[in-house]
């Protein structure tokens, strides 16, 4: 996945869960935050960012608040990328060999699902989540409770039992991790429903990417540690 129009920046603040104050170029600009989630750790007082010049006269911001910098570690904070870049990995003939049908948003039971896959190993769900929580090469989710999140991990067993392959998979929005678990001091009910989602079947995988200034790709499978 690439970014055009990237620029550097240095954060300021973040008055609400949409907007940044960054200094741009000697200025101070309000930036988009393609993420809603916390990012405590990752938004701090004059942190170096990334983001990307959007000329839109609709918009009410002209920038897109997309990485950070934590030390020298790159992490891509834009929620959009997961799927995108999931999708790419997947079309390059990775997890679904002959893939015959690929589709975004597909509604099963209750829930939405990111994507649904037909190829020669049959039919499967998949969600996909995006991973910014670092801490010492873990690297956890979700960063906030998400009540959606369970509902999908059961979802997800539904599907199962109608007979079609179910997978959650985490992409993880940086690079250079040891492991992925659930984040149990935040939701430890997320990470138990994990756990009973894998004990049923549900395929549970988690990729590193590279990072760039502008781009984001998929890499190699992290281990998944559930217990």
């Amino acid at each position: 996945m690439i970014y055009e129009h990237i620029k550097e920046g240095i954060f300021l603040a973040r008055p609400n869960r949409f907007i940044a104050h960054v200094e741009i170029a000697g200025r101070v600009e309000i930036c988009h935050v393609k993420n809603t989630g916390r990012c405590r750790e990752l938004l701090t007082y004059r942190a170096p960012v990334l983001v990307r010049k959007v000329d839109s006269p609709t918009r009410k911001t002209k920038y897109d608040l997309l990485a950070v910098y934590k030390g020298r570690r790159l992490v891509n904070i834009d929620s959009s990328a997961p799927n995108k870049v999931f999708a790419e990995w997947l079309q390059k003939g990775k997890l679904f060999p002959n893939i015959t049908l690929l589709q975004p948003e597909k509604t099963f039971g209750n829930s939405r699902f990111d994507f649904y896959v037909e190829s020669d190993r049959g039919k499967a769900f998949v969600e996909v989540k995006g991973v910014t929580l670092e801490d010492n090469g873990v690297v956890r989710f979700p960063d906030a409770p998400t009540l959606r999140g369970v509902k999908h991990l059961l979802e997800l067993v539904s599907c199962l039992e109608a007979g079609f392959k179910s997978y959650v998979v985490f992409i993880i929005q940086m690079a250079d991790v040891l492991y992925f678990e659930p984040n149990w001091a935040t939701h430890p009910a997320f990470g138990t429903a994990l756990q009973q989602a894998a004990a049923r079947g549900v395929q549970i995988l988690a990729l590193d990417c590279q990072v760039t200034e502008n781009s984001i790709t998929a890499g190699d499978p992290v281990e998944v540690r559930l217990e």
